[in-house]
């Protein structure tokens, strides 16, 4: 029984993260995959065998800490191993394994089952114990009107599930799964009902209880996570609870003040400008912002006035401008 180095099959470094040996599986999956190989399928196949042994073990995190602990001590182990198995007998193996044919009991290497199947694959285990299904986390796009108002949205969004095929396995019969191709999960389309509270932020985590990954040996499942992301809206931005907006006023209505209209989520008000207000100046409408979560305030709405200067002037316009400037620089 030869030592496998599994990091060394996975192309990636003993201190990897687990998203790089993810990602180093499946792409090697896809590589070797014998749909992927017509020519030698056969070689592929057992290419493939290997790939999904390694990462069934660097995987699982505690299978993981075993085979760094077991380390260069892997053959005092194994014989170890060896001696345990010999009180098994032929019979417990097929109770608790299946018929394995020729290959390991787990369907990978004499190594694999050494070390690791009494920890191993979900169909030899799965009347064992239980195993609560995995947190999933998805983005949810909003505008900011839905923020505003809250209340319910259905959404639909593609997530990673157990494979109903092999049950998350990734092995059917003691041979690779044909659906998820060994990695125990499928990338699914669902449907569901979210209750969107008042004033969400940007970022803001909504919870679905027992909506994430399926559990396994009658476990609960895990929750979908959803983080909030807000669409671009074409008249506000918005900064904590406050909005923040620009709006275009006449010249005249910043020189000698005025009445003008503002639209605010809940419909459009009057706001007074006051005489010789300067152009780019903010004025706030208290409580015109967002709600403030858990709590019965609200942010405020600035408004940045910008002055539209007017065009096409007739001649008469046009001595009226020149005498107000004469008159301003005291030579009329």
């Amino acid at each position: 029984m030869n030592y496998k180095d599994y990091y060394q099959v996975l192309g990636v470094p003993k201190d990897a993260p687990e998203k790089d040996i993810k990602s180093a599986y499946r792409k090697l999956a896809r590589k070797w995959h014998p749909d992927a190989n017509p020519k030698d399928p056969k070689a592929a196949e057992e290419k493939f065998k290997e790939i999904a042994e390694a990462y069934e073990v660097l995987g699982d995190s505690e299978k993981r800490k075993k085979y760094d602990v077991l380390g260069s001590d892997w053959q005092r182990a194994s014989q170890q191993a060896e001696a345990q198995r010999r009180y098994r007998t032929e019979q417990e193996r097929e109770d608790i394994f299946g018929d394995a044919g020729g290959a390991g009991a787990s369907g990978f290497s004499d190594f694999f089952d050494a070390f690791f199947s009494s920890v191993g694959r979900q169909q030899g285990r799965a009347q064992r114990f239980a195993q609560r299904g995995g947190d999933l986390e998805a983005p949810i796009d909003l505008t900011l009107g839905e923020a505003f108002a809250g209340g319910k949205k259905t959404i639909s969004l593609q997530v990673e599930d157990t494979c109903p095929r092999c049950g998350g396995t990734g092995v059917v019969n003691n041979a690779v799964c044909p659906v998820c191709h060994g990695t125990g999960r499928t990338i699914a389309s669902k449907r569901f009902d979210v209750t969107i509270p008042k004033g969400v932020r940007e970022g803001q985590r909504i919870r679905l209880s027992g909506q994430g990954s399926s559990g396994i040996g009658g476990a609960p499942n895990g929750d979908l996570h959803l983080v909030v992301h807000f669409l671009p809206d074409s008249r506000y931005e918005r900064k904590g609870d406050d909005l923040y907006m620009d709006l275009p006023v006449s010249v005249y209505d910043l020189v000698l003040g005025g009445d003008v209209r503002v639209p605010t989520m809940t419909g459009d008000v009057t706001m007074t400008i006051p005489p010789e207000t300067q152009n780019n100046r903010r004025l706030r409408l208290a409580g015109k912002g967002m709600p403030k979560p858990r709590s019965p305030s609200t942010g405020d709405l600035y408004v940045r006035l910008v002055a539209i200067l007017p065009i096409n002037l007739s001649d008469e316009e046009r001595a009226l401008f020149e005498k107000l400037e004469a008159l301003r620089a005291g030579t009329a």
